[in-house]
């Protein structure tokens, strides 16, 4: 098992930016994966963005295209998500997750272990 714990949510102004953290402990393996997730009230968890935990690939979802990085340091056992021209609907609780497996996953299910979550908020 891998214990996730996020950091660096907060409320900032629409165009504003955010950086999260992600850091891993416990089992972690080289042929995993690390995604960020969020969800808002009312609605189902999104995939935001997914790394590979050795290889550096990288995957997107549409609401993160040209906005977000995802990034890792493999030295830290943690991966970051930095956000930039953030909108309202961007607000939501974000999650980090840990794929036990080498290719990126966009569904939820996909995923074995999750962090607490942090919440960020976007005011227009």
């Amino acid at each position: 098992q891998v214990q996730l714990v996020e950091s660096g949510g907060g409320s900032v102004q629409a165009g504003g930016s955010l950086r999260l953290s992600c850091a891993a402990s416990g089992r972690t393996f080289s042929s995993i994966t690390m995604g960020w997730f969020r969800q808002a009230p009312g609605k189902e968890r999104e995939f935001v963005a997914g790394i590979s935990w050795s290889g550096g690939s990288t995957y997107y979802g549409d609401s993160a295209k040209g906005r977000f990085t995802i990034s890792r340091d493999s030295a830290k056992n943690t991966v970051y998500l930095q956000m930039n021209s953030l909108k309202p609907e961007d607000t939501a609780v974000y999650y980090c997750a840990v794929r036990l497996a080498r290719n990126i996953g966009t569904s939820p299910y996909e995923y074995h272990d999750w962090g607490q979550g942090t919440q960020v908020t976007v005011s227009s």
